[in-house]
């Protein structure tokens, strides 16, 4: 497992930031004798991220357009916005800056049993996962968790990163692993296997929110990865043209019509894949879905057919 990760300590310094500002809110109000407004800091910070999640959401109906997903409806995307409002500082106020290193990959013991490879997505680490590495440990899974660095570099650059994480799990099971990929971690498990060409050492690759088409939002990305994820950018026709049908069979695509990243909707997909829509949940908020984490358990219990079609084990 890596030692270090910059974007761990970006985010401690974010975190701790914001907790300075409550604090000094709190104790300025105190020195003025204004008891009352001591919790306004708080109140500030938290209505301010959530109006700006908001304002996300307000573009993800905006924009829907005859996209073939299913339009949400205003209810659905005010219980996506409390999911990733609940969701979200979790992540990236504790998971990612100070846990992420908490659940050290898995591999010992667990040679004849098949393992999880998990890739993160943009602007996040191996932490994501906390929650499942920590299950994953209890049922005796093997696991390898990757950290996508350099945060800001090109997707091209995680593919050596992919497969010395694959190539571990694979020594340690003597099996081709299931992939778990959130977001742009899809995009960097696609340009491993074309670069590779090792859709043979692959038993299933399971996509949550990924921008296979890219997304509305890639628009303002200034980073190298994020310019790679604007709506059909030169990099994923590129990456497409690599890839047969035979590719998208092996693929699970999550999607979602309350997605706050990735949208329109259908982005997400690829065609031929086994697409699963998720309804009124969004972004970060999708990895924590239990019907994710049920189907990858199934696809850890299934033999593989050549068609990339699973086939339940003898019993």
């Amino acid at each position: 497992m890596v030692r270090h990760s910059r974007l761990a300590r970006m985010q401690q310094g974010l975190t701790w930031g914001l907790v300075s500002v409550v604090l000094g809110w709190a104790v300025v109000a105190g020195a003025l004798g204004r008891p009352a407004w001591m919790p306004l800091g708080a109140v500030i910070v938290v209505a301010g991220y959530g109006v700006l999640m908001a304002l996300e959401f307000v573009l993800v109906a905006c924009l829907h357009g005859p996209d073939p997903a299913p339009r949400a409806t205003a209810v659905q995307l005010l219980r996506a916005w409390w999911g990733e409002v609940r969701t979200a500082p979790l992540v990236f106020g504790w998971y990612q800056p100070f846990l992420w290193r908490a659940v050290p990959d898995r591999l010992e013991g667990v040679a004849g049993r098949r393992g999880v490879v998990l890739v993160h997505g943009f602007v996040c680490n191996r932490g994501l996962w906390t929650a499942w590495l920590r299950e994953l440990s209890r049922q005796g899974h093997a696991f390898v968790a990757v950290n996508l660095e350099p945060v800001f570099g090109s997707i091209d650059e995680y593919v050596e990163l992919i497969e010395a994480a694959v190539a571990r799990l694979e020594s340690a099971t003597g099996l081709p692993p299931v992939l778990v990929c959130h977001s742009m971690g899809g995009l960097a498990v696609r340009a491993w296997l074309a670069r590779r060409k090792a859709l043979w050492r692959v038993h299933r690759v399971i996509t949550i929110g990924t921008p296979h088409h890219g997304t509305w939002l890639g628009r303002w990305g200034l980073s190298t990865n994020a310019r790679q994820m604007r709506l059909d950018s030169a990099w994923l026709q590129a990456l497409a043209q690599q890839e047969t049908p035979a590719t998208y069979r092996r693929f699970t695509c999550f999607y979602g019509h309350a997605d706050n990243i990735v949208f329109p909707a259908s982005t997400a997909t690829l065609e031929g894949a086994d697409n699963r829509h998720l309804q009124a949940t969004a972004h970060v908020h999708m990895v924590f879905h239990p019907t994710v984490w049920q189907e990858t358990m199934r696809w850890l219990n299934v033999e593989q057919a050549g068609d990339g079609s699973p086939q339940e084990e003898s019993r």
